[in-house]
């Protein structure tokens, strides 16, 4: 994946801290801020938690990455796809992908309250079958 032109074509600044920034969310696929800031320390000691909130902030303000709220967790970064909905394991909390057409969900619940939705979230809970066969 060439990071550089994923920044260029989102009119940001190449940075060496954002390369690595959007190299650990490609690799990791979801994680929060908090996480994200202790696997830069090592290669950038002296990058405040200031410098990567701005940086993520700035990166979802350009619609580059995607903000997932989960309720009663951190909230969680990943690199903007298509829409999609989420699944978060219980027990080990892995949280992963799934591409479900929410299309009639939307138009239903606009229906019922009139309103004019622009963004949806829809956030599965459970057990991953990892986990579901401990018990």
């Amino acid at each position: 994946m060439n990071y550089i032109s994923m920044l260029q074509n989102n009119n940001l600044k190449v940075t060496p801290q954002r390369l690595e920034i959007v190299d650990i969310l490609y690799k990791n696929g979801h994680i929060n801020i908090d996480d994200l800031y202790k696997s830069l320390q090592s290669k950038f000691p002296t990058l405040s938690l200031a410098t990567i909130y701005k940086n993520i902030h700035t990166m979802c303000d350009k619609l580059f990455l995607s903000e997932v709220k989960i309720p009663n967790r951190k909230n969680v970064y990943e690199l903007s796809k298509k829409e999609h909905s989420h699944i978060i394991c219980l027990e080990c909390n892995i949280i992963l992908d799934i591409n479900l057409d929410i299309s009639r969900v939307v138009n239903e619940a606009e229906e019922m309250s009139k309103f004019n939705l622009s963004t949806s979230q829809i956030i599965f809970n459970g057990l991953c079958p990892k986990c579901s066969s401990k018990e």
